[in-house]
This record gives structure tokens, sequence and C-alpha cells, in this order.
């Protein structure tokens, strides 16, 4: 099954975030990693189990991997067959609330 992936508002905000600070200094770096991040985001449709669940929010469906530096945390609906992409995150930043 092929889940479709849906993007947050807060993790679209997240994304462009992201885009603008580095792009600030280097733009080549800044559409290299969004390119990362969105291509592990879609490796998602097809393995949307493979990541951990996310602990503290104590919902099994929440989950989270990484792309580069950056944490990406989603929530499976199994039962819709999607996923929502929740927050993009600087994996040195303290844990956000979800």
């Amino acid at each position: 099954m092929v889940f479709q992936v849906r993007w947050s508002e807060r993790a679209r905000h997240d994304l462009l975030e992201v885009r603008d600070f580095i792009a600030a200094d280097n733009p080549t770096a800044a559409r290299k990693v969004i390119r990362e991040i969105v291509g592990r985001t879609r490796l998602l449709a097809t393995q949307p189990f493979s990541s951990p669940t996310y602990e503290p929010a104590r919902d099994n469906n929440i989950r989270h991997t990484f792309s580069g530096r950056y944490r990406i945390f989603y929530r499976v609906n199994p039962a819709e067959g999607r996923i929502e992409i929740l927050a993009v995150w600087h994996s040195s930043r303290r844990e956000p609330e979800l």
C-alpha cells in the first residue's frame, strides 16, 4: 500500500524557515537540504512504519525520522492510508511540542 503524504501548515512553515535560514549564507546548500528533506518524506509513502514511534507524544501513530541534521515528525493514519508531516526540527533543538 502506498500512503498519501500531506504536510501540515506547521511543517510547511518549518520547511520554509529551514530554507530561509540556510539560504542566508548558502542558497545552493538550502536547495539541497530541502530536496533531501522532501525526498525523505516521499520515502515514507511506501515505508511509513520503518521509523520508530516518538515516545514523548504517547501516540503510537506519531513517528520520527532523520534527514541529515533535521528530524521529521509525522503521524501515520493507516485506516485512511495517509501520513501527515507534523514538523521539521533541527536535531540540536530541544524536543518539539506536538
